[in-house]
């Protein structure tokens, strides 16, 4: 059941990413989470660093589509100004809208990756639907409300990653 949970990469952050492994493996699409995986939770807009990431996946022949566990407004401020398609108030971790994505994309899961900084919705959402996963580190230690208590069970899901040698990064 835990396995669910593992990621298939973990990285420190989006920027870290080998996409031309991704793209030897089949890799051909990237479905990313928006808060606290590209910017802070309570950030609304793109940085410049984030542009220039979308910019390196466009250049790299990746497409790419944003979901998003939050509301239509706030990623819409976010994505519509940068022109990347998203879905909103996806309902992670089911997969419906992981497939919905991956079909804006028309791509199959397992030609897509999937990132995200939540065991609970990202890893286990994409590894539920057949997608390669990669979990980043959250940007911030702070968060939303909702996300509060999904990231008390994360730590416990963590540390017995860690006591096994799975996951590797410092706190």
């Amino acid at each position: 059941m835990l396995r669910l949970f593992l990621p298939n990469e973990h990285v420190s952050s989006v920027y870290e990413i080998d996409f031309e492994q991704l793209k030897e493996n089949g890799i051909k699409g990237i479905i990313t989470d928006l808060d606290n995986t590209l910017v802070a939770w309570n950030e609304a807009h793109a940085t410049t660093d984030v542009i220039n990431w979308f910019k390196t996946l466009s250049n790299q022949g990746l497409n790419y589509v944003i979901i998003s566990n939050n509301n239509e407004d706030r990623v819409k401020v976010f994505c519509e100004p940068i022109e990347v398609p998203y879905v909103h108030t996806a309902r992670k971790p089911l997969r419906k809208n992981f497939l919905k994505a991956t079909k804006k994309m028309n791509l199959q899961p397992n030609e897509v990756a999937v990132i995200g900084d939540q065991l609970l919705t990202d890893v286990l959402g994409g590894n539920l639907g057949g997608f390669y996963t990669i979990l980043v580190k959250p940007l911030v230690e702070t968060d939303a409300k909702v996300t509060r208590f999904n990231r008390m069970i994360e730590r416990r899901i963590l540390n017995h990653f860690k006591r096994r040698g799975k996951i590797k990064w410092e706190e």
